[in-house]
């Protein structure tokens, strides 16, 4: 088999806006020992692709290929490979580069995905379900009991966050950015759901909760909630930032936290999470037995062909998608 130099994908020359997503022509070469072929069947979408697109993030090389979480079919193993073989249906999260037709990937980072899971919600599970799984269970470990606040609650990892932490038992709440978006997090969780756009959030978590406030809440949006999200808490609460699709928080200081009441604070990251295999593999388990008992279902709201990347880029940036985007490579 030689190298292959008929695939096509997306990439990105210089930093900039959506724009700059180019349908190119990529080579794909053979996998080496460790690694494997995978032909992609659906690859995921997520805030971290235009931080990287931006130049928020640096570049691991140039151009880059963005992209963080695919599925799709094993096409040929390397040497040394074991316990995987062309043929099996598997997916990944990793560094940039999922925006192709075709990727080698070190083995130790794919997991099989099972019998009955299609590739889309497999591709929308990698990234946001693992990370949903190390929120709730090493982040913070949520029980029945705890008041939780999601914010985004209606994107990807809100929708499985408010699952989650309705099987754990917890009271979740969760805000949006539009009123749309309220009946659909209703449906996946939420106790209660707040248009943070229209109501002050934290006077009305307050008025839920008789002012007791949250255990934890779990803040993907960053600069326009992040001093709303400290006055939720409470005391001794933990405020969990995993991303910052409103822009990055620029004046936080520590003194914030003993002014809300002795406040823990953490800015977590998926793949300090899933860096050993073991640790890898125990995480997918448990999110993928999760989705087989029907606790967790994946929520893909927008599906766009590979190619049109920067319509998808365009949709997720402006806050137009619901539950998780994918791109279909055919």
């Amino acid at each position: 088999m030689t190298a292959k130099n008929d695939d096509m994908g997306i990439i990105v020359r210089a930093p900039g806006g959506a724009e700059t997503l180019e349908w190119a022509a990529l080579e794909t070469g053979r996998p080496g020992p460790g690694e494997a072929l995978v032909a992609h069947r659906a690859i995921g979408v997520n805030f971290i692709d235009i931080y990287f697109r931006s130049g928020l993030y640096p570049w691991p090389a140039t151009p880059l290929v963005p992209g963080s979480e695919a599925a799709g079919i094993i096409e040929e193993t390397g040497a040394g490979v074991t316990g995987f073989e062309a043929g099996d249906r598997v997916a990944y999260t990793m560094a940039p580069g999922a925006y192709r037709q075709r990727r080698v990937v070190p083995v130790d980072r794919l997991v099989k995905i099972p019998d009955g899971v299609p590739f889309d919600s497999a591709a929308s599970l990698m990234l946001k379900g693992l990370t949903a799984q190390f929120l709730v269970t090493s982040c913070f470990p949520v029980g029945s009991g705890h008041t939780v606040l999601v914010h985004a609650a209606a994107g990807g990892v809100g929708l499985l966050l408010g699952q989650w932490l309705r099987a754990l038992g917890a009271t979740a709440i969760g805000t949006v950015g539009a009123t749309e978006k309220m009946a659909v997090a209703l449906a996946n969780g939420y106790t209660h759901v707040v248009n943070y756009r229209e109501v002050d959030f934290p006077a009305r978590v307050a008025e839920i909760t008789g002012g007791r406030g949250c255990d934890v809440v779990y803040d993907s949006v960053g600069k326009d909630t992040w001093r709303g999200s400290l006055k939720c808490l409470k005391h001794r609460g933990l405020f969990a930032s995993f991303g910052q699709s409103s822009g990055m928080i620029t004046d936080f200081k520590l003194a914030d936290l003993a002014a809300g009441g002795s406040l823990f604070a953490s800015r977590p990251v998926l793949f300090d999470y899933i860096r050993a295999r073991e640790e890898l593999e125990r995480r997918a388990e448990d999110l993928f037995a999760r989705v087989a008992a029907g606790t967790v279902r994946a929520h893909v709201g927008q599906r766009f062909a590979l190619r049109d990347a920067r319509g998808a880029h365009e949709a997720l940036a402006a806050r137009r998608t619901t539950g998780a985007t994918v791109l279909l490579p055919s």
